[in-house]
C-alpha cells in the first residue's frame, strides 16, 4: 500500500488495508510512504508497518530543492524496486502521493498487478503517470475516462474511515471527549490534516461573536496555526471551546457536531456525506484545476451544502455559521441533502474487486 502527503491520502490507504484484512484475515500488508511526510506518523499509528522514500515532490516555485529531484527520484525507484523484491506482494495499491510513483512503478517493471484509487474528479500527476499499466483505477466521478483507460476504471466511491458508520449524534461520549456542554450547539471546524489558513483566521476573528452567540467550538487548526489559536482562545477556557492541532478522534468530532465547516478535498466530502450533518463548505483555491470549487458545486447545486468562497470566508463565514445554527429547518434540509451522496461501502468493493483480480492471475 502506497499514498501519503496529506489526510485525503492516507485516510483511503488505511480503510482499503482494513478492507483486506476483514476479507481475508491474516494478510501481510505494508505501506510505503515519503520520509518526513505524515503518513509515517500517521500509519504505525493505525497499527501498520512502514518504510519510507527518499521521494520529494517538485516545488512549483523557483527553488535549489528542484535540482536534487532527479537524484531522489532515481534513489527511491531502487529502494521501491529492493523493497518490492523483498516482500514479495501478490498486489500493490497506491492512493496518490509522492511514494506512490516509484513503488508501483518498481511493482509494474516486475509484473505485479498494480491498482490506484484516485479521490478526485481531477487525477492527480503521479496517477495519471501509472494508468496505462495498472489493472484497475477505483474513482469516485463520473468521466474519469479523461484520464484513465475506459476499460481499467471502477466507480465505487472514495473510501473512508469505518468509524464513522455507527456515529451516535451527540454522544455522551463525545462531548465529554471535548469538554462540551450538551446544552449548547456545536461548531466544527476543520481545515484538513495540516490546517487552512482561511478557516483558521475566520474563526479566530469570530471567536468573540460565537462564545457571545453560545456557541461552542471543536478547531482542527493544523500545526502552523496551534500556537496562535491556543493563545486566542485561552481568555474562553470556560466556555466550550476546543483546539488541536490534529483530531485522531474525528469519529466523537463528528458525532458532536452540529454543523460542520471544512474544506472540499474529495476525501472529505464522502466522509462528510456518510456523517450527514449540515456542512459549509470553503474549498481551497490553491489545489490542481481547482478541484474543491468544482466538488463544492456539485453539492451546492443539489443543496446538499453551503458554499462560501475563500476569498469571502473572513468576513461571512462565522456569520454564515451562526446563522445557520439557529435554522433547524435548514440544517435538516441540507443534512438530507447530503446524505444522498453517501457511498460507504467503497473500501470493501475495492478489497473486493483487488482479490478477484489476484484470483484471476496474469501480470499487470
Amino acid at each position: 500500500m502506497s499514498g501519503g502527503g496529506t489526510g485525503g491520502h492516507i485516510f483511503p490507504a488505511i480503510s482499503i488495508a482494513r478492507a483486506l484484512e476483514a476479507a481475508v484475515p491474516g494478510c501481510e500488508l505494508l505501506f510505503v510512504g515519503a520520509k518526513g511526510r505524515m503518513e509515517m506518523e500517521r500509519v504505525p499509528a493505525a497499527g501498520y508497518r512502514i518504510v519510507g522514500l527518499p521521494i520529494t515532490g517538485i516545488q512549483r516555485s523557483l527553488s535549489a530543492q528542484n535540482l536534487l529531484f532527479p537524484f531522489r527520484l532515481l534513489k527511491s525507484l531502487w529502494q521501491a524496486s529492493r523493497i518490492v523484491s523483498g516482500f514479495g506482494p501478490d498486489a500493490v495499491v497506491g492512493v496518490g502521493g509522492y511514494a506512490s510513483g516509484p513503488l508501483l512503478f518498481a511493482a509494474q517493471l516486475k509484473g505485479i498487478p498494480t491498482f490506484i484509487q484516485e479521490q478526485n474528479a481531477y487525477a492527480g500527476l503521479t496517477n495519471k503517470w501509472l494508468a496505462g499499466r495498472v489493472r484497475k483505477a477505483y474513482v469516485a466521478y463520473e468521466g474519469m475516462d479523461a484520464y484513465f483507460p475506459a476499460a481499467r476504471v471502477v466507480l465505487t466511491g472514495n473510501p473512508i474511515r469505518q468509524d464513522l458508520f455507527a456515529l451516535e449524534h451527540q454522544s455522551a461520549a463525545s462531548l465529554q471527549h471535548f469538554g462540551l456542554s450538551g446544552r449548547k450547539p456545536v461548531l466544527l471546524v476543520i481545515g484538513g490534516s495540516l490546517g487552512a489558513r482561511t478557516l483558521n483566521e475566520s474563526v479566530h476573528a469570530g471567536l468573540e461573536a460565537l462564545v457571545a452567540a453560545g456557541v461552542q467550538l471543536i478547531w482542527q487548526t493544523g500545526k502552523a496555526y496551534a500556537a496562535k489559536a491556543a493563545e486566542a482562545v485561552a481568555p474562553f477556557k470556560d466556555q466550550g471551546i476546543f483546539t488541536a492541532p490534529f483530531i485522531d478522534r474525528m469519529d466523537l468530532a463528528f458525532s458532536a457536531a452540529n454543523l460542520i465547516v471544512s474544506r472540499a478535498g474529495a476525501g472529505t466530502i464522502s466522509e462528510l456525506a456518510v456523517v450527514g450533518k449540515p456542512v459549509i463548505l470553503v474549498p481551497s483555491p490553491h489545489v490542481a484545476e481547482d478541484h474543491q470549487t468544482k466538488n463544492a458545486k456539485a453539492l451546492a447545486a443539489r443543496n446538499a451544502a453551503i458554499l462560501i468562497p475563500d476569498d469571502a470566508a473572513r468576513e461571512e463565514l462565522m456569520g454564515a455559521a451562526m446563522r445557520l445554527l439557529k435554522d433547524v429547518d435548514g440544517c435538516n434540509r441540507l443534512s438530507a441533502q447530503l446524505k444522498q451522496f453517501d457511498r460507504r461501502h467503497a473500501a470493501a468493493e475495492i478489497a473486493a474487486d483487488i482479490l478477484n483480480e489476484i484470483a484471476k492471475g496474469g501480470k499487470s
